[in-house]
């Protein structure tokens, strides 16, 4: 077997075998890179009624998400994270079941209710969304595999200008 034949064949082959999970990470790339343009993927931020003075406990904070029943809260346990913005004014909690509650930190209104979308498509960038360790035993392959068709393919464009520049010094030194 000669290089170009193994070359052209591991390009083609590790081309396959990538081509879907790298399509899932190209799309899901650019979803998140529009995520602070678009609202559909992630809420955007509101702003308080007045900034670098929260007054509201967590404790409200906690009967406040109670009251939005699309949110699913019941307790601290359904709360996935809290998002204290004090330069917006704001408070967001973020549920486990995906929605946003952003809270005015000053008077405890709720300024916006909306479903988020980024954490799902930030899970499937990273294969997270299957198992928690995917990008390690799943992404980590497909990223050495993008490294070895594009170094193929790199050979596979430039092989044909190296072939016609030593087919020329060749030709010269006959004449």
């Amino acid at each position: 077997m000669n290089f170009n034949r193994i070359n052209r064949s591991t390009h083609k082959w590790a081309s396959i075998i990538i081509a879907i999970p790298f399509l899932i990470i190209l799309i899901t790339g650019v979803l998140l890179l529009l995520k602070k343009e678009v609202e559909y993927i992630q809420p955007a931020s509101t702003k308080g009624s007045v900034k670098n003075q929260p007054r509201i406990s967590f404790e409200q904070v906690l009967i406040i998400a109670k009251s939005i029943p699309e949110a699913g809260i019941n307790s601290w346990q359904e709360i996935d994270r809290l998002d204290v913005r004090p330069g917006k004014g704001i408070i967001k909690v973020r549920a486990k079941s995906e929605w946003e509650i952003q809270i005015d930190a000053t008077n405890g209104e709720v300024l916006k209710t909306a479903y988020r979308r980024s954490d799902f498509i930030e899970q499937l960038h990273d294969f997270t969304y299957w198992q928690d360790n995917a990008n390690l035993w799943f992404t980590l392959p497909l990223s050495i595999a993008l490294l070895l068709i594009s170094i193929t393919g790199i050979i596979l464009f430039f092989l044909p200008y190296y072939k016609r520049y030593k087919n020329r010094l060749r030709i010269k030194s006959y004449s």
